[in-house]
C-alpha cells in the first residue's frame, strides 16, 4: 500500500510538472496592436528555406519564421488540418526583429466552416 501511495504521488508530481500552462504568448498586451495574419509551417506551406517544420507568419504577402510559438502547440502539425498541411488565420501581436517575427501573443482562429479553403 505504501509503495502505491509513493508511486501515485510521483505520478501526480510528474503530470503537474509537465502540464500545459498559460504562456506569455496566450495573453494579449493592451499596448500593442493585434493583427490578423496567416500562420503555417514556413518550410511546408509558406515557401521559406529550412530543414525542419517551424512556425511562420505571412504578413502583407511576406513570410517570416516566428519565435514565441511552437508549431505543435496547435495540434499535430502533420494532421490534415495541421500547420504543415493548412494555412490558418491567427490574431498575433509581435514585432519583426532581424527578419524573424517575435510573437508576444497568438490565437489561431477557427477554420472557415463554409467550405472555403484558407489556402
Amino acid at each position: 500500500m505504501k509503495s502505491a501511495i509513493v508511486f501515485l504521488s510521483g505520478l501526480f508530481f510528474t503530470i503537474t510538472a509537465f502540464a500545459q500552462t498559460e504562456t506569455k504568448a496566450s495573453v494579449p498586451q493592451a499596448d500593442k496592436k493585434i493583427q490578423v495574419v496567416e500562420v503555417s509551417c514556413g518550410k511546408c506551406k509558406l515557401g521559406l528555406a529550412g530543414k525542419t517544420c517551424d512556425m511562420a507568419v505571412r504578413i502583407d504577402g511576406k513570410a517570416y519564421y516566428a519565435d514565441g510559438a511552437d508549431i505543435d502547440s496547435f495540434g499535430d502539425a502533420h494532421a490534415h488540418d495541421g500547420m504543415c498541411n493548412a494555412i490558418r488565420k491567427a490574431e498575433v501581436q509581435g514585432e519583426l526583429v532581424d527578419n524573424r517575427f517575435k510573437i508576444s501573443y497568438i490565437k489561431v482562429l477557427p477554420e472557415n466552416k463554409s467550405g472555403d479553403k484558407q489556402q
